[in-house]
């Protein structure tokens, strides 16, 4: 007996109007990377091991799907380890290969070996899978698509003010109306630990502060001086409390807060400029904010930390991120290359769309009409008109067999094709087709003309 079909835990099949709506967002985020002056490439969806390991800390390596080398390698391998016992010569020899982690590392390989080739500064995008052995559950899977922008080679904070108008530019496309988009700087987050004199129990303080929404003033206190930072350190900091007011006003408090700290007003003066030069400038749809709880990325950015909300109306994580690095390529041995970069969440953003059912009607994967086949006279009458139709780019297709009537009807329904043409031996006469609106029942006889321009 055949085994039932089934695929890996973490991986998803899309049916077509799935497609079409990941399609539809894709194509929205493609045409503004292009806009905003991005240039596409690809990378393999597997790196050498080496390219990848170490390059996302011990739990990011844990979650790198390493690929088995073809051929006899596993026996000899095996052969090798029962000689020795060296489980990283056992690693390297049966696995040389892994399928990428992120879009980012195989980026910064790119940009090393292609240094000769490239026009720095250098704006790029990709849009293309990649693969975590992550325990699946909901929203996070084990294959995705990940839609980053990256500039390198330019340490300009003009980029960062075109990279925020760039998610704006996305969800005002998209219709979503309200995204919050998040800036913090990790030299503010330095400054901070610097004033409280605690620069190891940054992470704890940050991840204590962030919790001020759920647990509160006091709550917050309590479990920082659980994570040993004492009442004196606490009490200088006390304004990131009350941390309310205009992106101005902000500013202005985190610049009295960090006065005594050089790195901390390096990081208030790269805000000021990004957030007053955005704010000049204007946003369409999203709103700005600066929020000193975020701390993404703090092993890895150096500069201004994105990230995207959705609408208050919508209970859902992040929709995007990113932010400055000034030594991405250094890992490949090509230093003093800072960058920025955001990236949007596919998976993410498609589900708040549908959510806000924000997906225009026509986004679809099926055909606007179905020709009805009466025979193999009528079905080439309809084909030329089919032919005609799509040179013109509109969907069209013939039932292939000459089936019951009602069979026909009924596949278009399934199929949730809008039109039906029919043409039965009056309408060849007369040059001319029977429309019939699947919708509303509605049928009229029209020329070719008129069947275009209903089709269209």
């Amino acid at each position: 007996m055949a085994s039932k079909p089934s695929i890996p835990k973490g991986t998803r099949d899309f049916s077509p109007s799935e497609v079409a709506k990941r399609q539809y967002i894709i194509q929205i985020i493609k045409s503004n990377f292009e806009k905003f002056g991005f240039q596409p490439i690809e990378t393999p969806s597997f790196e050498n091991s080496d390219t990848l390991m170490g390059k996302y800390g011990e739990e990011g390596d844990r979650l790198i799907f390493k690929i088995l080398n073809s051929g006899d390698y596993l026996a000899k391998a095996n052969a090798s380890h029962l000689e020795n016992k060296d489980s990283t010569k056992l690693t390297s020899s049966i696995s040389e290969k892994a399928l990428r982690y992120d879009l980012t590392v195989p980026f910064a390989r790119y940009v090393v070996q292609h240094q000769n080739e490239i026009e720095f500064p250098f704006k790029r995008y990709q849009i293309q899978p990649v693969w975590r052995a992550d325990r699946p559950q909901k929203g996070r899977f084990r294959e995705f698509f990940q839609c980053d922008a990256d500039v390198v080679g330019s340490k300009s904070l003009w980029q960062e003010v075109e990279l925020v108008q760039l998610y704006d530019a996305v969800f005002t496309d998209l219709g979503l109306v309200g995204a919050t988009i998040k800036i913090n700087n990790r030299k503010i987050l330095s400054g901070i630990a610097e004033v409280i004199g605690a620069s190891d129990k940054l992470i704890d303080f940050t991840v204590a502060l962030d919790k001020l929404d759920k647990i509160g003033e006091e709550g917050v206190k309590k479990e920082m001086i659980e994570k040993g930072i004492n009442e004196g350190a606490i009490e200088k900091v006390q304004p990131l409390f009350n941390f309310t007011g205009t992106i101005t006003e902000k500013i202005e408090k985190l610049s009295q807060l960090l006065a005594a700290s050089s790195e901390g007003m390096k990081g208030v003066e790269e805000l000021r400029f990004i957030c007053e030069n955005v704010l000049k400038l204007g946003l369409n749809s999203a709103v700005l904010d600066l929020d000193v709880t975020l701390a993404r990325g703090l092993n890895y950015y150096t500069g201004a930390i994105f990230e995207v909300a959705p609408p208050k109306t919508v209970a859902m994580g992040s929709i995007g991120g990113g932010g400055r690095y000034d030594d991405l390529t250094g890992i490949f041995g090509l230093k003093n290359m800072s960058g920025v970069g955001i990236s949007f969440g596919l998976d993410r953003i498609y589900l708040v769309v549908e959510e806000l059912s924000l997906f225009p009607e026509t986004v679809t994967a099926t055909s606007k009409a179905l020709f009805i086949n009466y025979g193999d006279k009528e079905a080439f009458y309809a084909m030329q008109a089919i032919q005609k139709l799509r040179a013109l780019g509109v969907k069209v297709e013939l039932y292939p067999e000459n089936a019951k009537v009602g069979k026909q009807f009924q596949h278009a329904d399934k199929r949730g094709i809008p039109y039906a043409v029919i043409i039965g031996e009056d309408e060849m006469k007369t040059n001319s087709y029977a429309i019939k609106n699947l919708v509303t029942g509605e049928q009229v006889v029209i020329d070719f003309e008129n069947l275009k321009s209903t089709l269209l």
